[in-house]
């Protein structure tokens, strides 16, 4: 078997159920597997897996054992020669493995490969390629000075070598992800993408950012101005110092202090209000029940052109493929008076997010 994809999830359901639609869009032509990992959801999850993907296999966790442990329990069940680990809040296109793995076959020496990923805006994130967070790093990090924690040097668009890749998505060979202990069970929740990234550099592999892929992730990475992420990323500094560099006094000092300003701006973290005056529906369909909820009318396209401000395009994956619903998020993304939402296959819900910072918002009809 070419590829095994882990995917774990907690409590994003119906996140979920858009994600597998483009995973499995994705993997028609390979032989693939699709291995689900549940850390204890409460949201009927895994009645949604069984009911709609009975060929993906589940595994039911018992209790919530963290990005580590669960991605590694999937690990043991994956029969494939790659591996990929993958966020369950995010979307694919159908073309995504065809092209990294065409991209993998002119590298020597590849250790982890990723691409780029937006959020439901069309933004680029940048921590979909960073460097090695020395304590120097990790400091400008903490106090808002991210030119040398991010790779800048690489255009979103374009290719190179980036030391660290995030876990939201990446691809590596499984006997690398044995070789190298996989993801250190000692992080719980932010840390291990950073720490397997070092593990595997450490090894003498290059990791890869591949940017003409992009793939949609919700849930970015949150503000260090958030007191709760300043507090998770520097209890994972502590951990990857201790295991891979030098303890440093004053970096433990300096850290305290950012944590310190954080809880001043502990608010801060908040879905951004975009306005929406207009509905704009891409779909060869019509959904009257998604009218009346909506409350307003929706202007029913096929092709998308001359978009009003304050207008939320309604993106219809029963009519649209994965990529040209990316591919419209990214060619909007410096339109901030845009917001998006897609409508999953066969479903009765819309879905997106206007902000990297918070999980998202999920609409019935």
């Amino acid at each position: 078997m070419q590829l095994s994809i882990i995917i774990l999830n907690y409590n994003v359901r119906y996140f979920l159920e858009l994600c597998l639609q483009s995973v499995e869009a994705a993997t028609t032509n390979l032989n693939a597997e699709i291995i689900v990992v549940d850390n204890n959801s409460n949201d009927g999850s895994c009645k949604m897996v069984k009911q709609k993907f009975p060929n993906i296999k589940l595994i039911e966790n018992k209790e919530n054992l963290g990005f580590s442990k669960g991605n590694n329990i999937g690990v043991q069940h994956a029969k494939g020669d790659y591996l990929c680990i993958l966020n369950p809040d995010t979307v694919l296109p159908e073309d995504c493995f065809d092209q990294l793995f065409e991209f993998s076959k002119i590298k020597n020496n590849l250790g982890i490969f990723a691409c780029c990923l937006i959020d439901g805006k069309g933004a680029f994130l940048p921590e979909s390629k960073r460097h090695i967070p020395t304590p120097k790093v990790a400091m400008q990090k903490i106090f808002g000075f991210d030119k040398s924690y991010y790779v800048t040097g690489i255009k979103d668009n374009s290719t190179g070598i980036a030391p660290v890749l995030v876990g939201a998505f990446m691809i590596m060979e499984t006997k690398i992800y044995k070789q190298v202990g996989g993801f250190d069970e000692d992080y719980f929740m932010y840390g291990e993408d950073i720490d397997l990234s070092y593990k595997v550099v450490k090894a003498g592999f290059d990791n890869m950012y591949y940017g003409p892929v992009k793939v949609v992730h919700f849930k970015g990475e949150s503000t260090l101005k958030d007191a709760n992420y300043a507090n998770r990323f520097y209890g994972a500094m502590q951990i990857f110092y201790k295991k891979h560099l030098k303890k440093n006094l004053m970096f433990d000092v300096l850290v305290w202090l950012g944590i310190t300003f954080a809880k001043t701006f502990k608010n801060s973290a908040f879905a951004e209000i975009v306005p929406v005056s207009k509905y704009v529906l891409v779909s060869d369909r019509d959904y009257p029940t998604l009218k009346e909820k909506l409350n307003k009318p929706i202007e029913i396209v096929l092709v998308l052109s001359n978009i009003e401000a304050n207008t939320q395009i309604l993106l219809d994956a029963n009519y649209l493929s994965f990529k040209t619903i990316i591919e419209t998020l990214s060619n909007s993304e410096k339109n901030k008076n845009l917001s998006f939402r897609i409508l999953p296959k066969n479903s009765n819900f819309i879905l997106g997010s206007n902000s990297s910072k918070t999980r998202g918002e999920v609409l019935h009809f």
